[in-house]
């Protein structure tokens, strides 16, 4: 089977979680959010009590359901991804704000709005884009973060002192050491048996896969935790803000002032068509240096007073590249659309190939429009605590895995599968040519979980009923809907 095992689990535990794993295989509804009854179970109710008993049994850990995931990360970062290994993260809160049995949810964006928050740490090709697995998934709730870095709860930093350990934990497991590096220090020690399968590999498997580049949108724009990303070797690349101060050319100024001057300059270069919104348009790269000079500004809230509490910490003066990306329209020239990228990546990196990793940062926002709303719909699932949604959280993500596999996988058997359960999901897609030329896919990762969600239960039909008598039944049970003799033939030309 194409799911990889969990490290140290029992054969029945493997078994129930292929399952579980197949049974997420299959968009759902708000109104019908619940389990998918695995096709041998007889009713639904065992399928329910068979996977209440997986999500609530204490020895199976977090750390221990992400391992499948992460052997999917390292395998297909060496096959996907040419020098490095995008890893985009970011946040989506997850709304339960009618689940009055969910105990431990937090506050959202008000008061009356409860749930939890949601890191996640997708894995991306730096050759086309195409995700391939979540390497990290953390979920925020009273009592403390329940993170795949770890078997307990973690303590709840702010968000972005949060993405330091995320990083730290990534980069252990992608460059071949133990699961549990980077961990938080005050969580306890991971097991080597459900610390993942790198913990368990032998030296071989533990070579470096690929140096990761963490790609993160605005929301992480700091000074300070730039300066500590890059003390600690990280490469990254950040969406910062427009009123970000620095130093160009000996000068302080803003980020706007350098665009301005780069423009003067004619240091756009034009690199590619792109679609925005529908109509074509055509993208534009321009690069430069600035050094971050001002000291960093902590935002932290005081225990005792709950007021805000502010410091100014100076630090050494760090010199970035600033690659500015425009999307323009193709007649008018009017700028669309412009990012202000800050990264340390060495220059062997050009400024096109960095404006495109930022472009594909929003395979992170695909993924949980996936879980929330167009394939698994987990604002509507009844677990009663994080611990539990956790642990769908990650069966889901297994599910989506298996999903991307297919999507990407250049061999005709697999060409001739996606164009199959394109006609079992009945949607249509854009088979028009992409702006830059290359040919439409013809398929969407929704529309084919969409068709995997009839295919399966058809095949275990076909295991248990002839096809001639389910053509019999089906004649005598609906009559007149299908008159043809062989109703169910195979449609040709």
């Amino acid at each position: 089977m194409c799911i990889p095992e969990l490290p140290g689990a029992e054969p029945r535990l493997q078994r129930r979680f292929e399952k579980l794993v197949v049974s997420h295989l299959h968009p759902r509804f708000r109104v019908a959010a619940g389990l998918q009854a695995p096709p041998d179970l007889n009713t639904p109710l065992a399928a329910v009590q068979a996977a209440w008993r997986f999500y609530a049994n204490g020895r199976v850990t977090l750390p221990q359901l992400a391992g499948p995931l992460v052997e999917c990360a390292r395998r297909g970062a060496r096959e996907a991804c040419d020098a490095y290994a995008l890893v985009v993260m970011d946040w989506s809160p997850l709304h339960f704000g009618g689940h009055e049995s969910k105990r431990d949810r937090v506050k959202l964006a008000h008061g009356k709005d409860l749930g939890y928050n949601l890191l996640t740490a997708l894995l991306v090709s730096d050759r086309d884009g195409s995700p391939i697995a979540p390497l990290c998934l953390e979920v925020e709730a009273v009592g403390g973060v329940r993170s795949t870095r770890s078997e307990g709860p973690l303590r709840r930093p702010s968000r972005l002192d949060a993405l330091g350990p995320v990083m730290a934990h990534v980069t252990g497991l992608l460059t071949g050491l133990p699961a549990g590096t980077g961990r938080d220090p005050a969580s306890p020690a991971i097991p080597a048996a459900l610390a993942g399968p790198a913990a368990l590999a032998g030296p071989a498997d533990r070579e470096p896969v690929r140096e990761p580049v963490f790609v993160i949108d605005r929301e992480a724009d700091s000074v300070g935790h730039y300066r500590r990303w890059h003390r600690a070797g990280r490469k990254f690349l950040v969406r910062a803000d427009d009123d970000r101060l620095v130093l160009h050319e000996g000068k302080q100024t803003k980020l706007p002032a350098v665009v301005a001057l780069l423009k003067r300059r004619g240091a756009f270069i034009e690199e590619r068509r792109v679609e925005f919104k529908g109509r074509p348009a055509s993208q534009f790269v321009a690069e430069t240096t600035v050094v971050l000079h001002r000291p960093a500004r902590t935002h932290r809230v005081d225990k005792r007073t709950g007021k805000p509490k502010h410091r100014n910490l100076a630090g050494a003066a760090l010199p970035l590249r600033l690659v500015v990306t425009e999307v323009r329209d193709e007649h008018t020239g009017r700028v669309l659309a412009r990012w202000l990228l800050l990264t340390n990546l060495p220059a062997s990196v050009d400024a096109a190939a960095v404006a495109l990793w930022y472009y594909w940062r929003w395979r992170i926002e695909g993924y949980h429009k996936l879980l929330k709303g167009a394939g698994q719909e987990v604002e509507c699932w009844q677990q009663d605590d994080a611990d539990a949604l956790a642990r769908r959280l990650l069966i889901a993500a297994m599910a989506a895995v298996i999903v991307w596999n297919l999507a990407r996988d250049d061999r005709p058997e697999a060409a001739e599968m996606r164009g199959v359960l394109m006609r079992l999901s009945g949607r249509q897609v854009k088979r028009r040519p992409a702006p830059d030329g290359s040919a439409a896919r013809g398929f969407t990762e929704p529309a084919l979980l969409a068709g995997l969600g009839v295919l399966i239960p058809m095949l275990c039909l076909l295991e248990t009923h002839d096809l001639d008598d389910l053509r019999r039944m089906a004649r005598a049970a609906l009559p007149g809907l299908f008159p043809d003799a062989t109703p169910f033939r195979r449609a040709t030309g």
